[in-house]
């Protein structure tokens, strides 16, 4: 009897056909690079080509002498790091930090799930067109808005003032400040973060929905058990992504309004930043602190992108 060899039972090997070489590919996607190079360039020009001015971070930059004439200094401008203004300015930053990461980033999801409560399409457009607006409005003009509302002389101390009680200027309270910058930011960005969040609603199968009513599931168990679950992934996206800029809390926003609260209230890393970099001409100390918020943001990104890889989500890049 004839006996068949191991080797003979493998499969017969399949034969790499060569590709396209690199001339031909580019030949090829020519229609797709060309749609591709602006972005590229944008990129190139506006995010990678200015990293390398934080070659002052080691100089006595003086910009008269540009980057190849200015002394070099080594690592004495991080010195500014233990200045009481750049502590004021961190712990100050850390705060609006915390009440924007608390409360602005859930405001969205909130809101996405009310709008998707709505089940008249044309209410759910008018609330939707209404909740988008105040994206639109310039600082300039929504702090105005609140200082006519907030304000010394604004509606709400009029109205405690006709009611005998006494009148509160919400404007120029550095206690109130943080809370005020927070609720700004919702009433301005809130409406339009749920853009995304009403994206993710939209893509939960259906049948999910059928399949719990089936169950028994009342309308809130349907919500935490189906409509959560369905939008974690994004969650967690835009999450990591806004921890990268945690420490950059609103510069023109702030700027506006530190007059009127004072510096120990608003001074934050971004207007400390422009103040000693810019108006006093520092610009080794302020590059160092540019440099080492985003360095700090930077790592925050890949140590929460790897937390989600340890609890089994994708996060912003794969492993």
């Amino acid at each position: 009897m004839h006996r068949v060899s191991r080797t003979s039972r493998r499969p017969p090997a399949t034969v790499r056909q060569p590709g396209p070489g690199l001339r031909a590919r580019l030949r090829r996607d020519r229609v797709m690079l060309l749609l591709v190079l602006p972005g590229f360039l944008f990129f190139v020009v506006f995010h990678y080509v200015p990293l390398l001015g934080n070659v002052i971070v080691f100089q006595d930059y003086q910009p008269y002498l540009g980057f190849k004439d200015s002394p070099w200094v080594g690592f004495g401008n991080f010195s500014v790091f233990t200045e009481p203004d750049f502590y004021r300015a961190l712990l100050n930053t850390l705060k609006f930090a915390v009440l924007q990461l608390a409360l602005f980033f859930p405001a969205p999801i909130g809101l996405a799930l009310l709008l998707n409560s709505i089940v008249s399409p044309r209410i759910k457009r008018f609330v939707q067109s209404v909740v988008y607006l105040p994206h639109f409005i310039g600082w300039v003009i929504l702090i105005s808005i609140s200082q006519q509302l907030i304000g010394g002389t604004g509606l709400l101390p009029q109205l405690l003032g006709d009611l005998g009680l006494p009148r509160v200027d919400l404007m120029t309270n550095p206690g109130f400040f943080p809370w005020l910058v927070t609720l700004q930011l919702i009433w301005k960005d809130a409406g339009w973060g749920t853009i995304i969040y009403l994206a993710a609603l939209l893509n939960i199968d259906t049948e999910h929905y059928e399949a719990a009513a089936i169950d028994g599931a009342d309308r809130w168990r349907r919500l935490w058990h189906v409509t959560l679950p369905g939008i974690v992934p994004v969650t967690l996206l835009l999450l990591i992504l806004n921890l990268g800029s945690i420490l950059s809390v609103g510069f023109e926003q702030i700027l506006l309004q530190r007059d009127a609260v004072g510096a120990d209230a608003a001074e934050v890393l971004d207007t400390y930043v422009y103040f000693h970099g810019v108006l006093d001409g520092q610009w080794g100390p302020a590059a160092a602190v540019g440099l080492v918020k985003g360095v700090i943001g930077l790592v925050l990104i890949l140590g929460a992108n790897k937390l989600a890889h340890r609890f089994g989500h994708e996060g912003i890049y794969s492993r």
